[in-house]
């Protein structure tokens, strides 16, 4: 109820600087292009190549921010209060999505859920029965359901489905020119999903460990991996001692030799259980977010799921071809 009235109030606020500004300033040429903000770098990747020089694309989540401890500001609400198409996840991953929608006029705002059609997975196996309430207190957002949905890249595809239909609807007048970028994004997706089956066909073990909270789940079960980790979907849920020691020997039981951690988030937990087992530390991204220097150079979804290939290679002594 307290996150609610912030976000009205933060609301009438940007409504209020909104108009004021346009009193009291020249009215600027407007663009041509259709403009788009999107949440999470997934969207904000697909919706670029999709839109390309017919659209302007922005990102509402900073570089290097966590999306669980997003607070949507003022400006935040203005500029999706002036685009014309707000594309968004899913309501597991942006509950605050929603709360930005509702406080702003949406007759010319077209509104993509990118998630809208995929079968949502569970946060975690049914037999991790060894997380207590401690592990998964922060994961009520999420209802249990996993909300990564772009690491599976089946996923992904019906992902730029969505995005395309909502620059169709948004802009018909360019709607064969998105579905051609659309379709061409597609094929990318494809033969990144061949690369992973290949290079991931052949692998000493298939034991694929996380010292961090639940993430990949999506891309485990696409390739065919036991995924197991520390916490549960939240990036701020923190594991019980029970929890750690439980991941330590899933360590030493399974005889790996790399536990992965994610970028853009603190290493600590996982160097910790390496410390205790003796591992090496490799890390994937998790690609809900660039840091800055990454997001400045341009880097790209496909782009760092390759290098996340690379390092689930070396990590699970996967043969490459």
């Amino acid at each position: 109820m307290k996150r609610r009235v912030i976000l009205i109030v933060l609301t009438v606020i940007a409504m209020t600087v909104f108009v004021l500004a346009g009193c009291t300033t020249e009215k600027a040429k407007p663009s041509t292009k259709l403009q788009v903000v999107t949440t999470l770098f997934p969207l904000y990747d697909f919706a670029r190549t999709i839109g390309g020089e017919r659209a302007e694309v922005t990102m509402l989540l900073p570089p290097g921010m966590e999306p669980h401890s997003f607070e949507p500001k003022p400006n935040d609400i203005i500029r999706v209060s002036k685009a014309g198409l707000f594309i968004f996840t899913n309501r597991y991953m942006e509950p605050w999505a929603g709360s930005i929608l509702k406080g702003i006029e949406r007759k010319q705002l077209q509104v993509v859920d990118a998630g809208q059609g995929i079968a949502y997975m569970k946060a975690a196996a049914e037999d991790e029965h060894d997380h207590d309430h401690g592990d998964h207190h922060d994961d009520n957002h999420a209802g249990g359901m996993d909300p990564h949905i772009w690491l599976d890249f089946g996923n992904a595809a019906l992902m730029a489905d969505n995005i395309q239909a909502g620059f169709a609807a948004a802009d018909p007048a360019n709607a064969t020119y998105y579905r051609a970028n659309a379709a061409t994004l597609k094929v990318r997706l494809t033969e990144l999903d061949q690369r992973y089956r290949a290079g991931l066909q052949e692998c000493a073990t298939r034991t694929f460990l996380h010292g961090g909270h639940f993430t990949f789940g999506y891309l485990a079960r696409r390739y065919g991996l036991e995924y197991r980790s520390l916490s549960g979907v939240s990036s701020e849920s923190e594991p019980s001692a029970a929890r750690m020691a439980a991941m330590v020997r899933q360590i030493r039981s399974s005889g790996v030799q790399y536990l992965f951690a994610e970028e853009l988030l603190s290493p600590r937990l996982s160097e910790t259980l390496a410390g205790e087992t003796g591992v090496a530390v490799l890390k994937l991204h998790g690609a809900h977010n660039l840091g800055r220097d990454d997001f400045q150079q341009g880097t790209g979804f496909i782009g760092l799921m390759d290098q996340n290939l690379a390092n689930l290679q070396k990590g699970l002594a996967c043969r490459v071809k």
